[in-house]
């Protein structure tokens, strides 16, 4: 693999609650230089990150729910949309943890449900978030069947907030039971290229980071 395919993999991550317009653009800047897919970013700039970007390649993807998903259908509705409106080109939304530890099904499937609708009527990719850290295995399965029914585009481990990110074995596990119907984000604690390749060898097709500019520079050395 060389840097350029790797890259695109990449949703290059800046999620601090503390992002300047300077640390954005910069993000941006990396993102299109590198060959990124994504920007993921909160909601609030991502008017600004679409028009700086112009007619990138590069996408940008709004956080919602987040971190936690405790907020509801209604608002996270409303927030999707206003990120849509703003030139969001890929959602990433949390689900209500309460609700699947719960085992509140039918309130997880609904939710993901109108998400889904929502977001392919504008044509664009959305990402189910589900925080695998505070779930058990059985809840984790029983949240990749109701994707596989609802059809995301993507499930993905983690927001990066939690307790723990993205492991090799819950990414091999939701690739397990969604197929290829669904595809697989890995996202938290990837921070280097050994521990990103081996999330994309069990399965995940994107991978969230905010160590991309190191990863593909590790990946350079190796080529060399």
């Amino acid at each position: 693999m060389n840097e350029k395919e790797l890259a695109y993999y990449f949703d290059h991550t800046y999620l601090k609650a503390y992002a300047t317009d300077k640390e954005l653009y910069h993000l941006c800047d990396e993102a299109m230089e590198l060959g990124c897919h994504m920007v993921a970013i909160n909601s609030s700039p991502v008017k600004m990150c679409r028009e700086y970007l112009g007619n990138s390649p590069v996408h940008v993807g709004a956080a919602i729910g987040f971190p936690l998903g405790q907020t509801t259908i209604e608002t996270k509705l409303f927030e999707t949309e206003d990120a849509l409106k703003n030139g969001a080109d890929e959602i990433d939304y949390v689900i209500n943890i309460g609700e699947a530890k719960m085992h509140h099904y039918d309130y997880i499937e609904k939710e993901m449900k109108e998400m889904v609708d929502l977001v392919h009527r504008y044509n664009k990719e959305i990402k189910v978030i589900f925080e695998n850290c505070y779930l058990e295995d059985e809840e984790k399965i029983e949240l990749c069947h109701i994707a596989k029914r609802v059809k995301p585009d993507f499930i993905k481990t983690s927001t990066g907030f939690g307790t723990g990110g993205a492991t090799v074995e819950d990414v091999r596990l939701m690739k397990k039971e969604v197929g290829d119907e669904v595809g697989v984000k890995a996202a938290g604690g990837i921070r280097d290229l050994d521990t990103c390749l081996k999330m994309i060898e069990a399965g995940a097709t994107r991978i969230g980071t905010s160590s991309s500019v190191k990863i593909i520079n590790e990946l350079k050395e190796r080529n060399m």
